[in-house]
């Protein structure tokens, strides 16, 4: 039987430890570095050419970032510009992050956005930085944004509360769907790839219904990748829309 949880365990591949604390270079790391790498490449090699009539290689790294600039300009506005540079990485790491980890790599695979100490790491980086934008900004008016704008100030007592702790539940939700999500299909492709197997060792044509299942599973979590990537990065857009324009 495959133990479909099995792929989420982290493998050392580099024994470190300084000071009695493991800091091992393990699996999830190499897809990290992996994911920094070919983005890196893929943007450099696509851009370099700067030909007026772009291939394909170039047409695809303009349409990446047309789609990120685009959807800060609609979120945030024409003052998130300047904040392009941290959003388009963002959207990167978590774009290839997911798509990696749908490759079938033995020992070395391993989806890190499909570890919940990574996307809240990412969260937690939106969620301060949007913060500190907002005090710089604003000062102490940034706090504004816990009461909104027009609400009657009887109803402070209630709305209060409930708005910080509404802000401070933003990590964990923006954390928790990326993790959920990507989880959640990487297990059942394990799972539908485990039918594949047994049912295609013991009677061939019946293991033709799951891996036809499998195939259009694996299309449908190619576009959950994207669809996440996009979700983490629009929702970070809005969050720094809040923190600029307040209520």
């Amino acid at each position: 039987m495959i133990n479909p949880i099995e792929q989420f365990e982290l493998r050392p591949l580099v024994a470190l430890s300084v000071g009695g604390t493991d800091i091992s270079f393990t699996n999830s790391a190499l897809m990290m570095v992996a994911a920094a790498v070919i983005s890196t490449v893929f943007l450099t090699l696509s851009v370099r050419a700067r030909a007026l009539v772009p291939g394909r290689w170039q047409s695809m790294a303009e349409l990446f970032y047309e789609f990120v600039a685009n959807m800060l300009r609609d979120n945030v506005g024409s003052e998130g510009r300047q904040y392009f540079p941290f959003i388009f990485t963002l959207f990167m790491v978590v774009l290839f992050g997911n798509l990696l980890g749908i490759l079938p790599i033995p020992v070395l695979g391993f989806t890190y956005t499909a570890q919940i100490i990574v996307t809240f790491a990412l969260a937690a980086v939106v969620f301060v930085g949007v913060t500190i934008i907002g005090f710089v900004r604003h000062g102490l008016h940034f706090l504004r944004l816990f009461f909104p704008k027009g609400a009657p100030p009887a109803m402070g007592i209630v709305l209060v509360p409930i708005e910080i702790l509404s802000y401070f539940m933003r990590p964990i939700s923006l954390s928790v769907r990326l993790f959920a999500n990507m989880t959640a299909g990487h297990i059942i492709l394990q799972i539908m790839g485990g039918f594949v197997v047994t049912l295609g060792a013991l009677y061939f044509v019946p293991g033709l219904f799951p891996f036809a299942f499998l195939s259009a599973l694996l299309v449908l979590e190619v576009g959950v990748a994207l669809l996440q990537a996009y979700v983490f990065v629009v929702l970070s857009c809005i969050y720094l829309n809040d923190a600029i324009h307040l209520h």
